[in-house]
């Protein structure tokens, strides 16, 4: 089995990260994609009322029924800072019949900042490194030029994402604009029956 992870804080869960999802395993052959909420991520502060419980919640109701999408909460068991090492000897400790290396889906706009990462080389050397383009990098800018530059190996996803961002989500709730379609339809449940991100029912 081949095996891609993603990462993130999913604050929350929508449309985009599915697309993606999709398209590491159309593209790149991976058999299984883990989606993995960060307790707390060392690259961006957390916003938004959503608990770890809500967002974890959340990505098990879009993960369901697809065969090839799973959700791990390691990161949210462990607790503290999530540190990426940690999670992939994690991941190769769990899955017995990983075929090769476990694939690190991470953006293209982190790649400027990965040797800063913890044990960076090391996370090099037994995972296989996506970089995947992100809103709002255009087809032919960004990502392109952080994989020319990327120390390590790695392989550039020619994805073309979806121009919708979490944080976005959350501004549209709090505003009262639209943004049901954005998210898978038990997300926007769930969102809607939990009150989550609207600052007007405070």
């Amino acid at each position: 089995m081949r095996l891609a992870v993603i990462g993130g804080s999913f604050n929350p869960v929508h449309t985009g990260h599915l697309a993606l999802a999709d398209e590491v395993r159309c593209a790149l052959g991976y058999d299984r994609i883990v989606l993995i909420p960060a307790a707390s991520p060392p690259h961006k502060a957390l916003s938004g009322d959503a608990s770890a419980e809500d967002r974890l919640a959340m990505l098990e109701l879009a993960a369901a029924g697809v065969p090839w999408l799973s959700v791990d909460s390691c990161e949210l068991d462990r607790g503290g800072v999530s540190w990426t090492i940690d999670t992939l000897e994690y991941l190769q400790s769990v899955f017995r019949d990983i075929e090769g290396k476990v694939g690190l889906v991470i953006g293209a706009d982190l790649a400027p900042g990965f040797t800063k990462w913890r044990r960076a080389g090391e996370i090099a050397r037994i995972a296989d490194i996506v970089l995947a383009r992100r809103p709002p990098d255009s087809p032919d800018r960004g990502a392109g030029a952080a994989t020319r530059d990327f120390p390590y190996p790695c392989v550039f996803l020619e994805n073309d994402p979806l121009p919708i961002s979490s944080s976005g989500i959350r501004r549209r709730i709090a505003e009262g604009k639209s943004w049901r379609y954005l998210v898978p339809e038990p997300v926007y449940g769930y969102i809607e029956g939990h009150g989550l991100y609207d600052t007007r029912r405070t």
